[in-house]
């Protein structure tokens, strides 16, 4: 087997047969029995292609030959190429998780990287905007014209109320992008205003909403989702402008261009959830509802928006306190 030149990126064809099952049995595990998304087993995989390249390097021809030095080795070389700490953080997860399985499917005879260490992953704090921010970009389909072009007169009476459903429900909610773009009509209770979301791992959650939110889904059923329904909708709850189920990549550009276009920082889906979080909390909402909410299955991925809330405290102390 020819082996690709060091620096360049090993392909899962590159491995020896008896790795490449290992990586193609490990990636079924992670889909079928895991239940990860097809995005999370790519990412998986990408790092146990270059960890078990490295221990190929290393003169392991077998897996049995695995070890925790191997492991070591390989974090290392990814420092020393300029690895950032949150990727160094995820690969060595990944190598965790495929000792794990290979222990337990008895390909290796121990778990050996359940004694590897990784440097823990420095987690920013969350750039959120205020609430009167937040509440003029949710308002900003009424009061600008569309960030895209609509080519027909219904078109463009639709895609407003689309553009400010998408709003209203990213903030009201603060689920993900793609799980607002994912929903179906039938996943909205109108009764007890709540929306049905399945998030990572199929995992399925309730979400309320309030009145605004209520206001916005009843104009665009009524007026703006008729106007654009088509053959390819189908139960999509938000269509783009050909009919077809709205695509995250085109809510990201919707939600940039107005928050441009209001004169507010650079806002992404992602930005309005950390917005939706943080208000929540500062609002008086408890940590652990807040975590259900948001469909977080740690706590400890919660928790970064009680710092936001902190440090916003802190700002304004230092700004009013006489002895700051």
């Amino acid at each position: 087997m020819s082996r690709p030149a060091r620096g360049t990126r090993a392909t899962h064809q590159e491995l020896p047969p008896a790795l490449r099952d290992a990586v193609d049995d490990f990636a079924e595990h992670l889909s079928r029995v895991r239940n990860r998304s097809a995005h999370t087993v790519r990412a998986y995989v990408t790092d146990l292609v270059s960890l078990l390249d490295h221990a190929v390097r290393m003169g392991c021809v077998d897996l049995a030959e695995l070890d925790l030095s191997v492991l070591r080795s390989w974090l290392a070389r990814q420092r020393t190429t300029g690895a950032a700490r949150t990727s160094l953080a995820r690969r060595a997860a990944s190598a965790r998780a495929f000792s794990a399985w290979a222990h337990r499917a008895g390909l290796l005879a121990a778990d050996v990287g359940a004694a590897l260490a990784s440097p823990r992953a420095h987690r920013e704090l969350p750039t959120v905007l205020r609430a009167d921010q937040a509440a003029a970009l949710v308002d900003a389909p009424t009061r600008l014209p569309p960030t895209s072009t609509p080519t027909e007169s219904t078109t463009a009476e639709a895609v407003p109320l689309r553009d400010r459903v998408l709003l209203e429900l990213l903030y009201a909610t603060g689920v993900r992008i793609s799980e607002a773009c994912g929903l179906d009509v039938g996943d909205v209770d109108h009764g007890r205003r709540v929306i049905r979301v399945f998030g990572k791992g199929g995992r399925e959650r309730s979400v309320p909403y309030g009145v605004p939110a209520q206001r916005a889904l009843d104009d665009w059923l009524r007026r703006g989702r008729p106007a654009l329904v088509g053959a390819r909708s189908g139960d999509a709850l938000l269509l783009g402008a050909r009919g077809g189920r709205l695509n995250p990549t085109t809510a990201r550009q919707i939600i940039g261009g107005y928050a441009e276009a209001t004169g507010l920082p650079r806002t992404s889906p992602h930005g309005l959830r950390h917005s939706a979080a943080t208000h929540l909390l500062e609002g008086g909402a408890d940590l652990r509802a807040v975590q259900e909410l948001l469909g977080h299955s740690s706590l400890a991925s919660t928790q970064i928006y009680t710092h936001v809330s902190v440090e916003r405290l802190r700002a304004a102390y230092r700004q009013a306190h006489p002895r700051a």
